[in-house]
């Protein structure tokens, strides 16, 4: 049997397109000689759906398009493919009315429909808000043999994600015992560093385990906050097996007995590189943006930012503006048009907020002092407000440069740095932010740059905000390496300050210094813009911190806030 794994990029909520999608990659499996093939999860609404499933007739206009699709198939000579697509189910006499499914499509109908039955309720996921658990196995015969369906979680249980206590219930073990000699396992599964090696680690584990070969199909491109990379695969008990390419579409056709290369594996960096830049593409065209702006103000974040808008647009559809104020630099100006030249952008806009500053300075001067951090957050938020102008004048999104260590502690400015619709770089650490840059101009060639993207100066000289005179980030903050260890421990992995403390050897007084910070900066992350998820804890709907509490760790013992 051939088995075609459709890795496709589904729009939430356009089903037309998504059927279209879905119509043209099975036409080209039948082509290869596919008798089954296999979407991802929900290919056909998008992952993830959220509210959309609530809005009256939208699951019912689901099941309209399925029957219109198989068909299709029929008329286009593809309807004896076995077709295995995601969608919502309506499902009568349960209290949620919805099922996450997988419908057989074959010989121009709906034949069967397989309900999810594992449901996670952890992290980004919240599929029990939506959809009724399934209860029976799903079997259906393919060329003579007997094919097992597992959406999702029901194959992985949370392994994939370190959450492997919250089931109990082995359904690929109990699929194996009803009689499948092959698992396939359509998945929305979105990206975190380090995750596909843990998943090709899982489905090699079970084939062996369970001698059965293993048909792992995942989503691509990114929605929302969620980043997916594709990665699908056949892999059989021997360890043999068939791999997609990651972070772009493709239909992997594969025989069960034959065996393809494995693609080399990614560094970190190279994935970061991949999943911000699939962030920022998925984000500008489902949105129906033509083009983006940015701050360019010739530091490390906002040179990689454009970096990875280039990659994921074109250097024409990305435009710079240097916002120089009293305290900016020469260096920095030049570093900022060195940017825009190797990336191919026109040269960066100049418009200077000194005049602004200057009046907006001695008018609220009048009634308040406009001093320290107040006049610093000043010059930010004139320039925010000079790129919401310009994207309100142009219909272009702003992108925000802020990273994951200004975001946590709140060395951010609302209505300033913070403004924009996309973070590109809120779920990347400023080391990762060096690292990442460092990366791309080692590796420029093969990301499709024809010179390093990334000036020396901005990678080499000291951050700094340049809102005072020979201002540097390390007069506020503790080195990079300490502060983002601090904040890997309370936000990544929810250590104690004694936890983190003990991993770290760090002071203790330090600690609890930048854990409170970021605490109190949590008002700031509920007004920022959308930061695509990049680690296991990304800051959005994966943490979920209380806005007002009053529970904090003070020497040794909790404060519940008396």
């Amino acid at each position: 049997m051939r088995i075609a794994l459709i890795q496709s990029d589904s729009v939430v909520g356009d089903l037309v397109h998504n059927a279209s999608l879905i119509r043209k990659r099975v036409i080209e499996a039948r082509r290869g000689g596919a008798q089954l093939a296999i979407t991802s999860e929900l290919s056909l609404v998008g992952y993830p759906p959220r509210d959309l499933l609530l809005r009256g007739g939208f699951v019912d206009a689901c099941a309209r398009t399925l029957v219109e699709l198989a068909t299709q198939l029929k008329s286009d000579g593809a309807g004896e493919v076995a077709v295995i697509v995601g969608s919502p189910w309506r499902v009568a006499g349960r209290p949620l009315p919805i099922a996450n499914a997988c419908v057989v499509l074959r010989g121009g109908q709906v034949e069967s429909v397989h309900m999810k039955r594992l449901l996670p309720q952890y992290d980004v996921f919240d599929e029990t808000r939506y959809f009724a658990p399934g209860v029976d196995s799903a079997l259906i015969d393919v060329e003579g043999e007997r094919v097992g369906v597992l959406i999702c979680e029901d194959f992985w249980r949370g392994a994939d994600v370190g959450e492997s206590d919250c089931y109990s219930n082995d359904l690929t073990k109990q699929m194996v015992q009803a009689g499948a000699n092959l698992i396939v396992v359509p998945s929305a599964s979105p990206f975190f560093e380090g995750k596909q090696a843990r998943r090709i680690q899982l489905v090699g584990n079970a084939a062996a385990k369970y001698a059965v070969s293993i048909a792992s199909v995942n989503a691509v491109g990114a929605n929302d906050d969620f980043v997916f990379d594709g990665g699908s695969c056949l892999v059989h008990p021997d360890g043999s097996g068939s791999f997609a390419r990651r972070f772009t579409e493709e239909v992997l056709i594969a025989d069960r007995g034959c065996a393809m290369a494995k693609p080399p594996d990614m560094v970190d960096d190279e994935e970061h590189a991949h999943a911000i830049t699939s962030a920022i593409r998925g984000y500008v065209s489902k949105t129906g943006h033509e083009r983006v702006l940015l701050g360019l103000s010739g530091g490390i974040d906002s040179a990689l930012v454009a970096a990875l808008a280039v990659a994921a647009l074109g250097p024409d559809r990305v435009r710079g503006v240097s916002m120089p104020g009293p305290y900016s630099s020469v260096e920095s100006r030049t570093d900022a048009f060195d940017s825009a030249k190797r990336l191919g952008m026109k040269p960066p806009d100049v418009l200077s907020i000194n005049s602004g500053y200057e009046l907006a300075g001695a008018a609220i001067g009048r009634v308040a002092k406009v001093t320290g951090v107040t006049d610093e957050n000043l010059q930010s938020r004139l320039r925010g407000l000079t790129l919401m102008t310009l994207s309100n004048a142009t219909g272009a999104l702003v992108l925000s440069t802020g990273n994951k260590s200004e975001l946590a502690v709140g060395y951010a400015t609302l209505y300033g740095d913070m403004c924009g619709g996309l973070a590109p770089l809120g779920d990347l650490l400023k080391s990762q932010v060096f690292s990442v840059a460092s990366w791309l101009n080692n590796n420029h060639n093969a990301f499709g740059f024809a010179v390093a993207p990334i000036p020396v100066s901005s990678l080499t000289k000291p951050p700094s905000a340049e809102l005072r005179p020979n201002q540097t980030d390390q007069d506020s903050l503790p080195p990079y390496s300490v502060l983002d260890s601090i904040i890997t421990g309370w936000v990544d992995d929810e250590l104690s300050v004694e936890e983190i403390v003990l991993a770290t050897k760090l002071d203790r007084d330090l600690v609890v210094r930048w854990t409170t910070a970021i605490d109190r900066a949590q008002y700031k992350r509920f007004q920022a813009p959308m930061i695509p998820k990049l680690s296991a804890r990304a800051f959005g709907p994966g943490r979920r911190m209380p806005l007002a509490m009053r529970y904090r760790l003070v020497d040794g013992s909790f404060d519940g806030g008396n």
